[in-house]
């Protein structure tokens, strides 16, 4: 399987989203994605129980452990590479996490508007 070149959003070297909890669709640490990843995870954020909530309530529940998948849970604070599509519907509703645009794949630009991604962004200055 041959992952999509890791560029961010910026075309520079995408960076580790998260190793604890392990995230990214080849559970990598990074948004990495291919054409198998059809929910493209690819846009790096920090949780917000918010989100989690709103996650759940959509049919996935991000915060139960499934110890058969190697799933932890997760919690508020943490990194985690989203589908792109589903933070998008949270934005439309209110509900997005806030985004690591360094950490975030350029893919997620084919369903994400850069505008609107940086209006998240935790890592600018």
């Amino acid at each position: 399987m041959d992952m999509a070149e890791s560029l961010n959003v910026f075309d520079e070297p995408l960076e580790l989203c998260s190793e604890d909890p392990m995230t990214g669709f080849f559970r990598d640490g990074c948004c990495n994605t291919h054409s198998q990843d059809v929910g493209s995870h690819t846009v790096c954020v920090e949780l917000s129980q918010e989100f989690l909530e709103f996650s759940r309530g959509r049919g996935n529940d991000l915060m139960t452990p499934v110890p058969a998948y190697g799933f932890p849970g997760l919690r508020p604070g943490q990194r985690w590479c989203l589908c792109a599509s589903r933070w998008l519907e949270a934005h439309h509703a209110a509900k997005a996490p806030r985004v690591y645009l360094r950490r975030t794949h350029r893919r997620a630009l084919e369903t994400v508007p850069m505008d609107v991604l940086r209006g998240y962004a935790i890592d600018l200055s």
